[in-house]
């Protein structure tokens, strides 16, 4: 398995086992069905949905990106501020999440699948 391969089928939310077909049918900036992982994959036929519920999971990964946020927001509030005040944190916070909240529910639900899934690559 090629490290580079996966990398870029992660960041493309591509099959974990083909690492060609799509793992999500609409594109990142619709925000209709945003988060709806295709049921199976086009190319190799893979099934992403092993049992039901299972990307419930990936509510964990989702708060980490999250907490991840917040931590990177504050430390850089106060890297470039002097001694920023409550209510700039709190912004920051909020807008960042609101903005990221699309690539975080997708790649939420593509790491969550790619270590979590019982699909392997398998190379062509």
């Amino acid at each position: 398995m090629s490290n580079k391969s996966t990398v870029k089928a992660i960041l493309g939310a591509k099959c974990p086992q083909c690492h060609e077909g799509d793992l999500f049918s609409v594109p990142v900036n619709s925000y209709r069905k945003l988060s709806d992982v295709n049921k199976s994959c086009s190319e190799c036929g893979a099934n992403f949905h092993a049992e039901p519920d299972f990307f419930y999971g990936a509510m964990y990964v989702s708060y980490a990106f999250s907490v991840a946020i917040v931590i990177t927001t504050l430390v850089a509030l106060n890297v470039l501020m002097e001694r920023p005040e409550l209510w700039m944190y709190l912004t920051t916070v909020v807008v960042a999440n609101i903005l990221l909240l699309p690539l975080m529910l997708r790649y939420s639900k593509v790491l969550y699948l790619y270590n979590f899934g019982k699909l392997k690559y398998r190379g062509h």
